[in-house]
């Protein structure tokens, strides 16, 4: 018998689970440790942050459907990963031992490296955890009794943009239901060295695309931008210009922000020569597998992924919902292959599939693989985006109360689209 476990109970924590479990021997015992008892649907939260969902909406208690599946689970912070003693220190003073670890922890957010920066002590909101959107809101339901200029965006050394490009535009949505957008001047800030690159040197036509919204909504924008600070009223920005050189400096006023932050590695792993890099994220082969730590793999947001070039302002790479899934499906075989005495051989695809929900519209674009050059790349735009969002969002809440890794259904609309998880 092997003791799987499994650190991290979100999008990648949860699937992953799920995966090993149909991948693994029926004795090999499996474990999720999470710092908390649910699983959010993160892609929601900027509809919480308007007031469009609960918390309690987008949220499963995990125990009930991971216990269905004969998944142990340990609602329980992890303070320190101990990879040469294959042993994981928790909150509570316990140790977990295991013989296979899948980190698949998220981020950390680095709202620290920027004064001013975050929900807690700071000025700007967040959309990356469901209690942050639930902050927002309540800082939105405020704002929208004296209305004045709204900024949405991403600082240097991000690497998730599409939320923020979703956020502007949802607020402007109710903004424009509540009647009062003519009141609020919004501006677009972002790290990226211009509009839809998305941390991916842009997807399709999604440069032309995003601008195109952005001017429909009256959204002005800066790019290569550097956040130098916040205050409780604005935000002061450093606009670089090609070469990295100062082009500008702004004051933007802002009576109501959101920044996403940069990411790091969550200081449980941070620091363990050979398993992370600087910024603490996990360093993996083609086959999800850390070269050093051989029984320790890696999937989701916390894997570190180069930058895909040079910018003016740092910009990170994103990791996509379904780049994720595609992780968790090549290192559930993997190991199990391991399990059975054979060498892992499955890769990843990386392959992207995004929908940008804007409200009443979206923008939904393909990237295979995600990091260029790519062999399908391709944006579009339309009423559908949003319709999609909502329904897959029912989907994958389903899926996870269900225990189901992929069902008939999305294995025909994967197929339909061309995407594929592993590499053949």
């Amino acid at each position: 018998m092997a003791h799987i476990v499994v650190l991290g109970g979100g999008l990648g924590g949860v699937v992953m689970a799920y995966e090993m479990r149909a991948a693994a021997r029926k004795e090999d015992k499996i474990t999720v440790i999470s710092d908390k008892p649910t699983f959010d649907f993160t892609p929601s939260n900027p509809w919480v942050a308007v007031g469009w969902r609960t918390p309690d909406q987008i949220s499963v208690e995990l125990e009930k459907p991971l216990a269905k599946k004969n998944i142990d689970f340990i609602p329980v912070a992890a303070t320190k990963l101990r990879p040469q003693d294959n042993a994981i220190d928790l909150e509570d003073g316990r140790a977990v031992d295991f013989d296979y670890l899948i980190i698949a922890t998220g981020p950390e957010l680095a709202f620290d490296e920027i004064e001013g920066l975050g929900p807690h002590g700071g000025h700007t909101q967040s959309i990356c955890t469901t209690p942050h959107a639930k902050t927002a809101h309540d800082a939105f339901e405020k704002f929208v009794k004296n209305p004045g200029p709204i900024v949405v965006g991403a600082v240097q050394g991000a690497s998730c943009f599409g939320p923020a490009y979703e956020f502007a535009f949802i607020l402007d949505a109710e903004l424009r239901k509540r009647k009062i957008r003519d009141k609020v001047p919004m501006t677009f800030v972002t790290s990226e060295p211009y509009i839809g690159h998305l941390g991916l040197d842009g997807v399709g036509d999604t440069k032309t695309l995003l601008e195109s919204q952005l001017r429909d909504h009256h959204i002005k924008w800066i790019t290569n931008a550097k956040v130098k600070g916040v205050t409780a009223d604005k935000l002061q920005v450093e606009e670089l210009d090609e070469s990295g050189n100062l082009k500008k400096e702004h004051e933007v006023e802002a009576s109501f922000s959101m920044m996403l932050p940069a990411f790091r590695g969550i200081p449980a792993v941070r620091d363990i020569e050979g398993l992370v890099n600087p910024r603490g994220f996990i360093i993996v082969d083609k086959h999800q597998r850390n070269p050093t730590y051989r029984n320790i793999f890696s999937v989701g947001v916390c894997v570190a992924i180069p930058p895909i070039g040079p910018t003016p302002v740092p910009v990170g790479v994103p990791k996509t919902g379904f780049m994720i899934e595609s992780m968790t499906a090549a290192t559930a075989e993997n190991i199990g292959a391991i399990l059975h005495g054979k060498e892992p051989s499955s890769e990843a695809t990386w392959n992207a599939m995004c929908l940008a929900d804007f409200g009443d519209g979206g923008v939904a674009f393909v990237a295979m693989p995600q990091i260029p050059p790519r062999n399908v790349n391709w944006a579009s735009e339309g009423r559908w985006v949003h319709l999609a969002k909502v329904a897959f969002e029912k989907y994958f809440i389903g899926k996870v109360k269900s225990g189901q890794t992929e069902p008939y259904y999305e294995k025909a609309v994967l197929k339909l689209l061309g995407l594929e998880k592993l590499k053949v």
